[in-house]
């Protein structure tokens, strides 16, 4: 029986660049060795020489190339996992109002059938079941970007999962963002995520998310009734590796800070003894008028 076995690109990616730049290390210090005549040999003299500074200029090259288009490899699978999260997102949201369409018929049919046996509070209580499921999915429907949209239905429904009672806020369309969206959900999806881990162990855990835009910016903060960072941690919680969750881990605020200072805005952390609040913005790009014309 054949084993098929899964590639990690950007692990396969990583060894190429450690054992190419390995690679071009040792050419160098072999060209070195040579030319400085540490050894005896055929290749001595002018002739040698340039046999020998061929050499590790080709082999230099081609190292370089290969570190490239590893470094290349790398960034492509970066970006293929976050398309791959916001299509299963998408996915998961196609399938849930799916089966609202399908099961509406069916709720109406159990309302009526409760108003005419004369269970009013049954009804009742029936009717604010399925109101609050139905809302629930409306409430992640209302921004002109569809990934985003998916993503805040998937993390909603994770949220109630585990035990955390969200609120979503949004005041804004977020049409035309000026970054792709699945970097954008990946910058939602680490902070969201980071919030319901805050919150394990707490009585009463609440989020809120709230979308925002004005004229200049569209922006978003992510806040739960956590406990606070300590203060010493506020400086460096965006640093690379930082983590509190164990080796390995930390470059997800590293990485949502550095995809929003690219487009030309920010992420900062605001934390106290009441709340931690994530907030983030990026302008909106200028329009040109006599393109709008």
């Amino acid at each position: 029986m054949k084993i098929q076995r899964q590639v990690n690109v950007r692990k396969a990616a990583m060894y190429s660049i450690i054992i190419n730049a390995l690679q071009i290390i040792a050419v160098i210090a072999l060209a070195v060795y040579i030319l400085t005549d540490g050894v005896n040999s055929a290749l001595q003299g002018p002739l040698g020489d340039v046999v020998v500074l061929l050499l590790a200029v080709v082999v230099t090259w081609g190292a370089a190339v290969d570190i490239m288009e590893a470094y290349r490899a790398g960034k492509l699978s970066f970006k293929l996992h976050g398309l791959n999260e916001t299509v299963t997102q998408m996915s998961d949201l196609n399938v849930a109002m799916r089966i609202q369409r399908h099961d509406f018929l069916n709720h109406l049919q159990v309302v009526y059938s409760l108003i005419e046996m004369r269970e009013y509070e049954e009804a009742n209580r029936y009717i604010e079941q399925v109101y609050g499921d139905i809302q629930s999915v409306s409430q992640a429907l209302k921004t002109a970007c569809a990934p985003v949209n998916a993503l805040l239905r998937a993390k909603m429904a994770e949220a109630k999962q585990r035990g955390v009672d969200v609120e979503l806020s949004v005041h804004a369309v977020w049409e035309n963002l000026p970054l792709p969206a699945w970097e954008m959900c990946r910058v939602l999806s680490n902070l969201i995520d980071n919030a319901m881990d805050a919150l394990e162990g707490q009585s009463s855990p609440r989020l809120l998310i709230t979308l925002n835009e004005d004229v200049k910016s569209f922006s978003f903060e992510v806040k739960n009734n956590g406990p606070a960072i300590p203060e010493k941690h506020l400086n460096s919680i965006f640093e690379p590796g930082f983590s509190g969750k164990g080796e390995g881990r930390g470059m997800g605020l590293h990485i949502a800070r550095e995809t929003m200072r690219g487009e030309g805005g920010d992420l900062t952390v605001e934390s106290n003894e009441i709340f931690t609040a994530f907030r983030g913005f990026i302008p909106k790009p200028l329009i040109n008028k006599e393109e709008e014309k």
